[in-house]
Formats: C-alpha cells, structure tokens, sequence
C-alpha cells in the first residue's frame, strides 16, 4: 500500500478544520505525498475515527460515481451531478474492464468488445499499430516515467546473492537493449539508472560502473571474489509479457555457466507481493510507477530503510543523504544528493535497473480524447475527456 510515502510521520493533530502533520525530519515532499490518492479527504461522517470503515457504499467526491462493481472484471462509472471540483467538463459514462493477460485483451480489442485500450496490448501490436498497422486504430504515445527493475534479495550472505559481488556479476549479464528490441519491440527504452530519464536527478550509473552484457567480466567478478559457479537463484515474474521478459532474463544471466536460472511463475498481483515480500524469490521483476513527480519517489521507497522491495536491503548512508534531500524546498539543491544515491545504489546492487516504459493509449477512430491519457504522469486518470464523435 502507499505506506512508504509515509515513512516519515510522526503523528497527527486534528483541530477543528485544522490538521498539523508533525515529521521526524524536514520534509519539503511532504505536500506532494499528501497530495496524492493516498492522502485524499474523506467525511468523518462516514469514517469512524477508531476502526475500518465496514459500510460496502462508496463516499467519494470525484467527477464519476461508482455504478456497477465486479471485482477483477469490471466497474462502471457515471458523471457525479454534484461534482464541484476543479474538472471543467463533465465526462461520458464509462466502462471500465480488467483483464488477466495482453493475450486477452487483443481478443477484447479484435473482438470489438473496447474502444479504448489504455494498458494491455502486447509489445508487437503497439510496434504494428505505430507503423500504421490498423487504419482502424487510432494511437497516442507519451514519455512515461515509469521504470523496470531486476530488484535482488541481498540478504544474510547464505542467500545466493548475499554477497556484492554476485549480484555486480548479474548487472554486467543483462542486455537491456536485447530485452527491449526482442522482447518488447522497442516500445520500451533501456534504463541505467534508479531514477528515469525525464526526473530530477536521472544519472547513468549503471551504463558508468558495468559493461553491458559481458559475460567474461561477469565471470571475473565471480572468481575474484572465490564465488562457486553456477550460481543458482531463483527467478520469480508475472505472466505474459513478463514470463517472455523473465525467460530472455534467464537466457542471459545462463551464458558460460555462471547461473543457474528456475522461474518462478505467479499470476495473482497481491499473491506476487506476498511472495516477495516473504523472501522466497532470490531475484523478481518489478515495475514502479511514481507516486509524484518528484525523485524522493523512487528513492525513498525503493532504497530507504524499511522500504517497499523486502530484499533486505538498507545503507546507513543512502538514509542520510534522503533526509538531507527532503530538506531542500527549491528541489534543483538536491540533484547532486540524489546523483551520490543513485552511485551508492550502482555499487550495491540492490536492484538492476532494465528499462523504462512509453505510454500506449490506443482508440477506436469515433473516440476522442484519448490523447489527454497519455498527458503526463500526475496520476490523474483523465476519463472525462473521453468523448464519441457523433
């Protein structure tokens, strides 16, 4: 959940229309945080101030109203008539559908079961559509600052990738620009760094510390350090795209013998988390999307102690450095600090950054506005500016 924007409240103080929020430490983020769905006012008509709220209505004062619910499959939304907010215009009706795999939602697509398809297609499809593929498509592209990573378990040095030196061996192994032109049809950007291109503080730290995919210097890194081979780990992934993603991994990290590779297939998301976060997997792939746009996002709660990998990671001086950026209100001050991170992370290894994503909004030719979904990354999911020619 959205705990780790939180790591560093304190307690809070509620006095008539009036709310403190007192830190352990300066915090110029801190409006940001609070900013964002994890922070959203309620009525304490409807929230009990000691115990979860148990109604099964939904209390909300956004643009849409909930009028239908089926869990994984499908929510409907209706223009909220008493919506007084910031949103200039009222929105269609909308339905919104899930599904469990890409395969499934090019059915959906091909099928004409959706006009809109804001998430899903596979990589050679959105490749196809941008050389004009589908007439009957309409496609909007945006730079995204969402970010990909081989996130490493560096627990007690036991663990397969325990020691530093293993898991250096695993960044020099991965060939980003392979997995994004074979297996993601180059709609998607190698990434060398925790922070993505486009935030405050992207450096190149990966690109500047290993060679990209060097099997020999991988192996030098290992017999220096007296590490036996093959190194066995285990792999966990999602489906789909990522289980392709997850095999072109294991390819690589296998070459000359100095890995042995088991994937680890979990499709359920909250299932993924529980199994990561209890340890099981040596290595798993995660995407993160920022909270706000700010690099404290992927920082904080990616490398910060108590973060939200559960690889067991945690430096003393990566803290240090955190809290001395979260206390700069002109943000331009921090860039060094979150270089010198970004450095520390390079040299650790608690993660390898893969790569970055791109935004996909695809449209049927009648729907306008589709556009207005790959507009930025402010979290705001811009549905009312869907509309139909008529």
């Amino acid at each position: 959940g959205p705990s780790p924007l939180f790591a560093n409240l304190r307690s809070v103080e509620a006095n008539g229309p009036f709310v403190t929020f007192h830190l352990a430490t300066a915090d110029a983020t801190w409006p940001s945080k609070i900013a964002t769905p994890a922070g959203s006012v309620v009525d304490p008509a409807e929230f009990p101030r000691d115990g979860l709220r148990t109604r099964q209505t939904f209390p909300g004062s956004g643009p849409y109203l909930l009028s239908s619910y089926e869990k994984g499959v499908r929510i409907g939304l209706v223009p909220n008539p008493e919506y007084r907010g910031a949103v200039p215009k009222e929105g269609e009706p909308v339905e919104i559908r899930y599904y469990p795999t890409s395969q499934e939602v090019e059915k959906a697509w091909d099928a004409r079961e959706i006009d809109v398809a804001h998430a899903g297609l596979t990589s050679a499809t959105l490749a196809s559509l941008e050389n004009g593929g589908d007439p009957d498509a309409r496609l909007s592209v945006g730079e995204s600052t969402v970010g990909r990573y081989l996130v490493l378990n560096t627990r007690p040095a036991h663990r397969p990738l325990g020691r530093v030196a293993a898991r250096g061996a695993v960044a020099a192994l991965v060939d980003r620009g392979r997995l994004a032109e074979a297996v993601f049809k180059d709609t998607v950007s190698p990434l060398y760094s925790l922070v993505p291109r486009g935030v405050t503080g992207h450096g190149t730290d990966f690109y500047d510390v290993y060679p990209e995919s060097d099997p020999d210097w991988a192996a030098r890194r290992l017999r220096d350090a007296g590490v036996s081979t093959p190194v066995r780990v285990t792999l966990g992934h999602q489906v789909g795209n990522a289980a392709v993603e997850a095999r072109a991994l294991k390819a690589q990290l296998e070459r000359k013998g100095l890995f042995r590779v088991e994937l680890v297939e979990e499709a359920d998301w909250v299932r993924y988390q529980e199994r990561y976060k209890s340890g099981e997997f040596d290595a798993y792939v995660l995407q993160w999307s920022p909270d706000f746009p700010d690099p404290d996002t992927f920082v904080q709660p990616l490398v910060g102690s108590g973060n939200t990998l559960h690889n067991g990671y945690a430096s003393a001086e990566i803290d240090r450095s955190i809290e001395a950026t979260q206390r700069f209100v002109d943000r331009d001050r921090s860039i060094e600090r979150f270089r010198a991170i970004q450095r520390v992370v390079a040299k650790d290894v608690p993660l390898v950054p893969l790569w970055q994503k791109k935004t996909y909004v695809v449209t049927r030719p009648t729907v306008t506005g589709g556009h207005y979904l790959v507009a930025d990354d402010s979290g705001v999911w811009r549905l009312w500016e869907l509309g139909r020619q008529r």
